[in-house]
């Protein structure tokens, strides 16, 4: 029994197991348990196995690298929480852009990434912001280094099941996935604070065949979001995406399409799922580029409030544009567009389907290109708007080029200059 004591594995009818406690991490919610966490990852990757996180402890961690063929379990009330010093983050999250976060919990190139339990994983948000403001918190001042971690990253990493598991307070991105295939997310509670900015919960971006499912998410940012940022060009395109049974609440896009696309979103489906407080409830907004195409929406219900400007939307319950990008000056304008250019282009949204969608909102539905026909191939089929008594004066455009917010209409659609719109089964534009 003592020798047994000190093994750092032991093995179970499934596969070997790497407890954590037993490669030195502590637990104790103190001390930084990253080095321990990251030679039981090791060990497993080498043999196969599960790398467990013991029931009731708290373990405090800098960054880790996740390796394939390992499941990760965390046990009821296990919490994995991202240390708080922000010195601790050097890789960024998007390679030579550092202007958008930092890595915590990450894998690239890998294969088979199980993680699961009943536990929690902490991005601990709210030690990385700055002052407390009534919609929102600050963001503290960065220049082209922002040390905020991201969550969870997977860069093409093939077979990947993430389920069961609670996510919270993440810090700017919650989820990404990056040029991953064979995905699936089921039975999460991702619940982020829903006053920091940037935090998104889950973003597709240039991933194929991921299936998000019965989960719970909220998010001060976008719920679920499909891209493709160009920082990624070499994936492809972002496509073969279902995701069914979820319940949203957002202060921004719940569930946004774009903006960053500088390829190809195809081939989605979101169905039975509820949107609740969204400032915007279902976007597509398309920026850049690339092309929406083939996307359908069905039995939903939306609920759009109207909330502050610091998140993008005017309580539109549902949103189609392709605008060219506003040429602005941020810590990462220099990846908006294409290498070498200040400008940039958008591509054609087309064959977008809503079917049995109820909205409560407090707009009405904006479809809108940059010159006819841009977006086109926009079907309503049984869709109820019951709007506000009070209800917002504008839509919200950015980041388009030129003006941002343009005065709504008296009436519950607001068609702007596309062409092809067809609402229940008759053509309307």
């Amino acid at each position: 029994m003592i020798l047994l004591a000190l093994l750092p594995v032991f093995s179970c009818s499934r596969s070997t197991v790497y407890d954590v406690t037993r490669f030195g991490a502590k637990g104790d919610g103190v001390t930084d348990d990253a080095a321990a966490i990251q030679q039981a990852v090791d060990r497993a990757a080498e043999n196969g196995g599960t790398v467990v996180f013991p029931a009731g402890k708290t373990f405090l961690s800098g960054p880790v690298r996740l390796r394939g063929g390992v499941e990760y379990r965390l046990e009821p009330k296990a919490v994995l929480k991202a240390h708080p010093d922000e010195t601790r983050y050097h890789l960024s999250a998007f390679g030579r852009n550092e202007g958008e976060g930092m890595l915590w919990l990450w894998a690239e190139d890998e294969e088979d990434i199980v993680i699961d339990g009943a536990g929690t994983i902490d991005g601990n948000g709210v030690a990385f912001m700055g002052e407390e403001l009534e919609d929102s918190y600050d963001l503290k001042p960065v220049t082209d280094f922002d040390p905020r971690p991201h969550v969870l990253t997977l860069k093409g990493v093939n077979h990947v099941i993430i389920r069961d598991i609670t996510i919270r307070e993440g810090a700017y991105w919650t989820v990404h996935l990056v040029g991953c295939t064979d995905v699936l997310v089921s039975g999460v509670s991702l619940l982020n604070n829903l006053k920091i900015r940037n935090g998104d919960g889950i973003d597709i971006d240039h991933s194929r065949k991921v299936r998000i499912s019965d989960c719970y998410i909220t998010s001060g940012d976008d719920c679920i979001c499909l891209k493709n940022r160009r920082e990624f060009a070499g994936y492809g395109p972002c496509e073969d995406v279902v995701v069914t049974n979820c319940v949203m609440t957002s202060r921004s896009c719940a569930v946004k399409i774009g903006s960053e696309n500088m390829d190809r979103i195809g081939n989605v489906l979101f169905q039975n799922c509820i949107i609740r407080a969204g400032n915007r409830g279902i976007g597509i907004q398309n920026r850049d580029e690339g092309t929406v195409e083939n996307v359908r929406f069905q039995n939903m219900y939306v609920e759009s409030l109207l909330w502050s400007d610091v998140w993008w939307g005017k309580a539109e319950p549902i949103y189609v544009t392709s605008y060219p990008r506003a040429s602005v000056n941020h810590k990462d304008a220099n990846w908006r567009f294409p290498e070498g250019a200040t400008e940039g282009a958008c591509g054609e949204v087309s064959d977008i389907y809503f079917t049995d969608i109820q909205c409560d909102a407090a707009n009405g539905v904006f479809v809108g290109g940059d010159v006819p026909g841009k977006v086109h191939g926009i079907r309503f089929d049984r869709v109820d708007i019951r709007l506000a008594e009070e209800r917002s004066a504008v839509y919200d455009l950015r980041p388009r080029k030129g003006e941002g917010f343009i005065p709504a209409t008296e009436v519950p659609y607001c068609f702007d200059v596309a062409s092809n719109i067809w609402i229940d089964g008759k053509k309307v534009r």
